[in-house]
């Protein structure tokens, strides 16, 4: 049968499965959102109010549920406004399909009306972009692009669409979906590795980002229970293993737990899965694990040995690589459980500040392990990682690589969309939350049922702390823009909000919208001063870190 290449588009997302998109319409893409008006197939779409957090929705979605994401704008404008968002899918490695339109094959060149070269401007952050030329290559074009976002290591693709295909016609072929190929496992690398691993006295995992996006979480539980072995998580690999566990020794690196940095250096083999070595995660290379052979799985080979030299490194689907694992190392002499790190009990009158640490826990307990976390970047993220507690993969939805203050609401959104049944909580720092803060209106507008905490410390919080720490207190445009009233602002979307300054607030609103199903916004009034410990100063080793604030003290990076 003939059909119009946007009617293509949609046949091509049905057959996918692809049951929610996120977008904005635009006269590139009127012949899409046409076509939508007409479809029958179950696809529902969610209008943002700005492309960036269609973008961030798509990624949250992905994240959080497994699926690809997707994302349509429009030319021009809206396809600039996707490019934070596809660069903080790229780093993190969300598999994302973003259909940008493009003006008329005729027009282009020409500097017409909203025509933009997108695919050169996100070449370097996709794993694959192009414009389609021909109204017969939409479909295996479609087809292609969610294969490659999902197959090897996740990322995001781009397809510029050109408004005049899509009002053409051709005929539909009904292509069989692309059959992927998966990457041989090396048993001579598995089988070095795991002599290794049993030579060594003081082990520990690294556990990253790419273990829930394989899936291999239940076989690193069993690796690290039958064996006894420490788990380390980076800020992308919370819940890879249980946090509540006492083998969990918590967060790696720049923001780590002391035993978790302290145990890294002091480690005879670290078994890094999926993990990247970030600056943010090794600190000084030279101090990260001097004392360690260094055995990295991870399915992109262009990641093993590029910032850590690795021993024994083994390339191909982790799941696949670290069953293989299992299967050659066979039972073993198991090691000491590590010393479990004990948090910083805060005490302090309910009616004096709010402190973060209790804030996050408090929220934890009121929304039980079920929960799903998105949150900005900073203070706000850092704190999250270090207090709320992740028990499973896909339960933390934060920006890693790219750090994009104003992702976490949209993130929310998606990850609401994808997972109805269960509870959303959003995570933001003022300064963040103001970025995006327009996407209340999509919150509304569905009526998604998150909760919104942000925690206000009436400045930039993470830039202020550095200042503080490095700058010799020199705050430079970093503090005191109290010119929004939150809670105003979300009763103008039409959402209840509420504002707290101490625990018994902070109780009995909990208390009040624990069971509500209705989307909640708390303003959480936290001290300026409130500073995110501990903190490794830039070029030095993890071991070395600042655990309080100093008295008259400016640490020199």
């Amino acid at each position: 049968m003939k059909l119009t290449g946007a009617q293509i588009v949609f046949e091509c997302l049905n057959k996918l499965g692809v049951d929610s998109i996120f977008g904005y319409p635009g006269g590139a893409v009127i012949p899409l959102y046409d076509a939508l008006y007409d479809t029958v197939h179950p696809i529902k779409h969610y209008r943002t109010c700005h492309e960036q957090g269609a973008t961030h929705a798509a990624d949250g979605y992905a994240r959080s549920t497994g699926k690809t994401g997707v994302c349509i704008v429009t030319s021009g404008p809206g396809a600039t406004n996707t490019i934070t968002g596809i660069a903080t899918a790229f780093l993190d490695s969300v598999p994302l399909v973003v259909i940008t339109g493009q003006v008329g094959q005729s027009l282009i060149g020409r500097d017409s009306f909203q025509e933009v070269d997108i695919t050169t401007m996100t070449l370097t952050i996709t794993k694959h972009c192009e414009m389609v030329k021909r109204v017969e290559d939409i479909e295996k074009t479609i087809l292609r692009a969610f294969e490659i976002a999902k197959s090897g290591r996740p990322g995001p693709v781009l397809v510029d669409l050109p408004k005049d295909l899509m009002l053409e016609t051709t005929e539909y072929q009904d292509l069989s979906l692309p059959k992927r190929e998966s990457t041989a496992i090396n048993s001579d690398e598995v089988k070095k590795a795991v002599r290794a691993f049993k030579e060594a006295k003081r082990p520990v995992i690294l556990a990253g980002g790419g273990v829930g996006i394989a899936g291999a979480e239940d076989l690193l539980k069993e690796l690290a229970l039958d064996y006894n072995i420490p788990v380390i998580n980076t800020l992308l690999g919370s819940g890879a293993f249980p946090q509540s566990h006492p083998l969990s020794l918590g967060l790696i690196g720049m923001h780590g737990s002391q035993v978790a940095n302290q145990s890294m250096a002091q480690a005879d083999l670290v078994l890094a899965l999926g993990a990247r070595f970030s600056d943010r995660v090794i600190g000084l290379p030279d101090g990260f694990c001097p004392k360690a052979k260094l055995v990295q799985f991870d399915i992109d080979v262009n990641e093993l040995g590029k910032n850590m030299e690795t021993h024994f490194p083994v390339c191909g689907d982790l799941k696949e690589a670290l069953r293989a694992f299992k299967d050659y190392l066979g039972p073993g002499p198991g090691y000491l459980k590590p010393v479990r790190q004990s948090k910083d009990q805060t005490n302090y009158d309910e009616k004096g500040p709010l402190k973060p640490q209790v804030l996050l826990e408090k929220i934890h307990k009121a929304f039980g392990n079920q929960a799903i976390v998105a949150t900005e970047v900073g203070q706000n993220q850092m704190w999250t990682a270090q207090y709320f507690g992740f028990e499973r993969t896909r339960q933390f939805l934060t920006s890693g690589g790219l750090g994009t203050m104003g992702y976490g609401l949209g993130a929310a959104i998606g990850a609401q969309v994808g997972n109805p049944q269960r509870q959303l909580i959003h995570i933001a720092g003022d300064g963040s939350f103001k970025m995006n803060c327009n996407e209340l209106g999509t919150v509304s507008k569905y009526k998604l049922p998150l909760k919104t905490f942000i925690l206000n410390n009436n400045a930039l919080g993470m830039v202020r702390q550095w200042q503080q720490l490095f700058c010799n207190n020199r705050f430079s445009e970093t503090m005191g823009d109290d010119s929004v009233d939150f809670v105003k602002l979300g009763q103008a979307y039409g959402i209840k909000s509420y504002r707290v300054s101490t625990l018994a607030e902070l109780d009995a609103v909990l208390e009040e919208i624990k069971d509500l199903a209705e989307p909640i916004l708390v303003d959480c009034i936290l001290l300026p001063e409130e500073n995110v410990y501990p903190i490794v100063p830039p070029g030095r080793p993890i071991t070395q870190m600042i655990t309080q604030n100093p008295v008259d003290v400016v640490v020199t990076p």
